[in-house]
């Protein structure tokens, strides 16, 4: 209309080309737009551009148009969709969540049942997306493949490596029990330590050699002395043992490869995995009936679970993407929520279930209660919510905040005068220390909830 030529005078004059091209680029340049779709060209504009037949399609100077003067309700075509029902499609029945889907933009699909997670296909396969089939959640079945004694600077203890049916990831536990290397327990001392699942008979034809090799053994293994052991048959023995005997110590550790391999002092990972199985390893005193001897004192016992969740479960690269994070002036809490995972991911369904193999943390006839070495409140609820029956939280302190106060300096714990030492994170190391390390535990104190003091500037505080 704009840009067309008057009507011509003569008729055997043809029309100018430019002029029968006008309505198709003007129908084109704003079907184009980022807020038109290719159906809106369809629907929107006169017939004549899309029928070739129609006289007004190739010249425009006979497109009449609409009278404004004559108000007819215009005619709008229906749109017959060649797709099913959304619910069709997706598979979906109709008594879920009462007849309505769950789609709102709170609902996140991690909040959602299992049930009701879509799988959406990409826009170019040109397939629908398909409902995803939930398949029944199977009860958690923990397996110790394997068990051999380790020499520490606290002694030895038994590591124990365990297999489940939830993740691939190989968890282990470090029990500590010297008393297992004298035979069998006496009628007055707590039974060993040892797993259900190492100790049963695996196949009919397994041979003793074969139960030897993945440590189902009695005693200390040499050349000369190798006895395998039977399944177990736990009894309600526990329930007569003296009161003054103290429950196992545990500790639930989640794996930290900076920490505790390349002696990192951002964080006191490697000191308390120390700290932990040097605690356990600590003699008990207990009274004792005899008028001759007050005391008697039993090797220490306990175990540390050792969980392959690095950086609070969001992984080794995060963690160290969190930790640049971190030198850019925030804390761990906000640099895990920048990356998008939580403050905290670690679950400790499999550490208990650990935990219960090895006879610790169910006082009903199967296992003992249990005392855990920890700061977090978190971590005893997760594991009381289990079933692991906790009569303790057991607090463990930083050494280095310990050496705030001479009075508290123990050279058992540094193993030396001077608690600033290289390796402090490795076993049987010293104390970690630095600005780093204050900053991740008061991070931990006041936006985690630990129960620990903030023993930062004042010695004597």
């Amino acid at each position: 209309m704009l840009t067309g030529p008057d009507r011509p005078t003569h008729k055997t004059l043809l029309p100018r080309r430019d002029a029968a091209l006008d309505p198709l680029l003007i129908a084109a340049a704003c079907a184009s737009g980022p807020h038109v779709t290719r159906n809106h060209y369809q629907h929107d504009f006169f017939p004549g551009v899309m029928l070739p037949q129609d006289e007004g399609s190739w010249d425009w100077t006979k497109f009449t148009g609409e009278d404004v003067s004559t108000k007819t309700e215009r005619k709008r075509l229906a749109y017959v969709s060649r797709q099913g029902p959304r619910r069709q499609r997706l598979g979906l029945d109709d008594d879920i969540q009462g007849g309505k889907e769950n789609t709102g933009p709170l609902s996140p699909t991690e909040n959602l049942p299992t049930s009701l997670k879509l799988r959406r296909s990409s826009v170019a396969d040109g397939k629908p997306r398909t409902k995803v089939v939930a398949t029944p959640q199977i009860s958690l079945e923990v397996k110790c493949m394997a068990r051999t004694r380790i020499p520490t600077p606290h002694g030895p203890v038994f590591l124990h490596i365990y297999h489940n049916n939830r993740d691939n990831k190989e968890h282990m536990a470090v029990v500590v029990d010297p008393a297992q290397f004298s035979g069998p327990p006496a009628p007055d001392a707590p039974p060993h330590i040892r797993s259900r699942t190492l100790d049963a008979i695996w196949s009919e034809d397994e041979t003793e050699m074969d139960r030897v090799t993945r440590g189902a053994y009695i005693g200390r293994l040499s050349p000369s002395s190798h006895q395998s052991s039977q399944p177990s048959d736990r009894d309600t023995r526990l329930t007569r043992l003296s009161d003054a005997i103290p429950s196992p110590l545990i500790r639930i550790h989640s794996e930290c490869f900076t920490g505790e391999t390349v002696g990192s002092m951002r964080c006191d990972c490697g000191e308390q995995l120390d700290e932990a199985i040097r605690l356990i390893s600590q003699p008990i005193s207990i009274p004792s009936s005899s008028a001759t001897i007050p005391t008697k004192t039993l090797p220490g016992r306990g175990a540390v679970v050792y969980l392959r969740q690095e950086g609070r479960g969001i992984g080794l690269l995060s963690k160290i993407r969190a930790y640049n994070l971190q030198d850019l002036g925030h804390d761990t809490v906000t640099a895990n929520l920048m990356l998008g995972h939580q403050a905290d991911e670690r679950g400790y369904e499999i550490a208990c279930a650990i935990l219960r193999d090895l006879g610790l943390g169910n006082p009903d006839g199967s296992g003992e209660s249990v005392r855990v070495l920890t700061n977090n409140p978190d971590k005893v609820e997760a594991l009381e919510k289990e079933g692991i029956h906790v009569v303790e939280r057991v607090p463990m302190i930083p050494r280095s905040w310990k050496m705030r106060n001479s009075q508290l300096v123990d050279h058992v714990v540094l193993g030396q005068d001077d608690a600033h030492v290289a390796g402090a994170t490795l076993i049987g190391g010293g104390a970690v220390h630095g600005e780093d390390l204050d900053k991740y535990l008061r991070t931990k104190v006041l936006r985690m909830g630990h129960i620990l003091p903030l023993w930062l500037d004042d010695p004597e505080q």
